[in-house]
């Protein structure tokens, strides 16, 4: 029988070979082994973006651009270097010239994040930039983390998921002079901004990185700035939960938002900018906002438009104040049977209407009633008309005059008058029908009474029907003429048809050789007829000014050419 013999050494041996294999299956590494460098694979983010947390890509879709992201482990945080995948640039590897080492097998916990600032120790909040409008701002205002995720010696794969949630708006339809577009109405939450500028990627579309937060029905979040300084809301309809990682488009048309003409200053003002804007202006006063104050930017062609006066009737009666700032009002065109016709239908007495110029205006109202009113500048009014100027046509019925139809209070002040007026009852070189005040007014148009009535009618070179204050300093060179018959009676004078008030330092040069049709006044007036010789223009000028200097008013003519002209001082 054959012995076996096993020497004790070489069992001794075999044990410890054993026993050293034991534990490093278990996870120790031989003694006095410093471990190997851990290296890590970057994923989890894809370039398909989606609503679902954690799936969207980076913000330019991978990885190209991140040069390095903070790696805490063990209460200690090293910057690790990005290299990105060149199969997939949405996977990237991470390194470190001073990197942690593996010491054992055992599974690690990591924390991560980008963008990293140096001597950041432990992981941020989100917190994103409010002018993301350059791309280096945009991409910096992401936060990408991986927090406490085990990984497992041989396979440390860390996946990143976003803090931020990404919010995209494509406009469409409009976009001719848009200057920005804005997220408003976020949560300032963790210092986080209210508004933030987003960033244009081009075709439309701008994008931003928010922090996550849930945003209400009827919240004005988005806002469009156009270069001539409108603005344009968009309200979130539903209820909307912007969650990390999750990404976020709305389409938004901008039709609603092309030009109107005019933009709301900070006080609430209107300045007009163009025709449509007028029109649009126009319709505002007429839908209730009649206390609006209108001014103009520049000058404003009509011609070829439909035009509806501002403030068509007693009910939307303007009270606001419309400032032409000396820009002019061309081709305005209007036929119709309205009652109020002209720029303005109805003139509040809060009203005023100053400062503009009505060029190659064509105004006809065959209203059938006898309360139409017709003027270039304003049919009825109860309120302030100072330094308008008119050229053009004027037809209507009633109350006919070159600026303004019945002036039935308030004052009419500075204003002249180169067009043509025709109508049936009060018609008037400057007003068909004047109540209020009159003062430096003039009118070189023809006046044309045209009789179609039984009732007493009145034409005059300044004024038809002349009642109730003072006229101050006005004169007429229109031709004043009548056509037809009545059973009532006509009068028709070179300044006035009727008069029934004070009439001071006034003249006129047409066909006319009485100034007033008829005078009811006990004032004897002061009306003169310039007869190039006695009285000539001069004089008149001279006289007119002396009486408007001491009615203290602003304006005084001056003779620069054949006629005077007006100025305020």
């Amino acid at each position: 029988m054959k012995r076996t013999t096993i020497h004790t050494s070489a069992a001794l041996a075999l044990l410890i070979g054993l026993a050293a294999c034991t534990q490093d299956e278990a996870g120790f590494l031989p003694e006095g082994a410093k471990g190997t460098p851990i290296v890590f694979t970057a994923t989890g983010l894809k370039p398909a973006a989606t609503a679902i947390a954690g799936t969207r890509a980076t913000v330019d879709g991978n990885w190209e651009g991140v040069q390095s992201v903070a790696v805490l482990m063990d209460g200690t945080v090293k910057a690790y270097d990005v290299t990105p995948s060149t199969a997939d640039n949405t996977n990237a590897t991470l390194t470190s010239t001073d990197p942690y080492y593996w010491t054992n097998h055992k599974d690690i916990t990591v924390t991560a994040w980008w963008p990293y600032s140096e001597g950041e120790t432990t992981l941020p909040a989100v917190k994103v930039k409010a002018n993301q409008s350059t791309q280096k701002d945009f991409e910096t205002s992401d936060l990408i983390v991986v927090e406490e995720q085990t990984v497992g010696y041989g396979n440390p794969t860390l996946r990143f998921t976003h803090r931020t949630a990404r919010v995209t708006v494509i406009l469409t339809d409009y976009t001719e002079g848009l200057a920005s577009v804005q997220l408003t109405g976020l949560s300032t939450e963790g210092g986080n901004p209210a508004e933030i500028i987003l960033y244009d990627k081009g075709s439309n579309t701008y994008t931003a990185l928010v922090a996550p937060q849930s945003v209400a029905a009827g919240t004005t979040f988005i806002t469009c700035t156009f270069t001539n300084a409108k603005t344009f809301v968009y309200k979130m309809k539903n209820a909307a939960d912007w969650q990390a990682g999750g990404e976020y488009t709305y389409t938004v048309s901008l039709a609603a938002a092309k030009d109107p003409g005019y933009t709301i200053e900070g006080n609430g003002s209107y300045t007009v900018t163009s025709a449509d804007g007028l029109i649009n202006v126009a319709e505002l006063v007429n839908g209730g906002k009649t206390d609006i104050n209108i001014t103009l930017d520049k000058d404003i062609d009509l011609t070829g438009k439909g035009w509806t006066p501002i403030g068509t009737n007693y009910e939307n009666r303007y009270k606001g104040t419309f400032d032409g700032r000396g820009h002019t009002i061309k081709g305005l065109t209007v036929t119709t049977n309205d009652q109020f016709v002209g720029l303005f239908g109805y003139l509040d007495r809060a009203g005023t209407v100053k400062n503009v110029v009505m060029e190659d205006i064509q105004i006809t109202s065959n209203h059938v009633l006898m309360s139409g009113n017709t003027g270039g500048v304003v049919g009825s009014s109860w309120g302030t008309i100072e330094n308008c100027s008119v050229s053009g046509s004027v037809s209507g019925t009633n109350c006919v005059g070159g600026v303004v139809g019945g002036q039935k209070a308030g004052s009419i002040i500075g204003c002249s008058s180169s067009a043509t007026v025709k109508g049936t009852r009060y018609v008037g070189g400057v007003a068909g029908e004047k109540q209020g005040t009159m003062i430096a007014c003039y009118a070189t148009g023809d006046v044309t009474l045209e009789i179609d009535s039984q009732r007493d009618l009145s034409g005059g070179g300044v004024v038809g029907f002349n009642i109730g204050s003072r006229v101050l300093a006005c004169y007429a060179t229109g031709n004043v003429n009548s056509k037809g018959r009545s059973t009532g009676n006509v009068h028709i004078g070179g300044l006035f048809g009727d008069n029934y008030t004070v009439v001071t330092a006034c003249y006129w040069k047409n066909n006319q050789e009485q100034g007033f049709g008829s005078n009811q006044h006990s004032t004897a007036p002061e009306a003169t007829k310039v007869d190039g010789s006695v009285v000539t223009w001069q004089n008149a000028v001279d006289a007119m000014n002396t009486a408007l200097q001491n009615a203290g008013s602003e304006w005084r003519y001056e003779l620069n050419g054949a006629l005077p002209t007006l100025r305020k001082q």
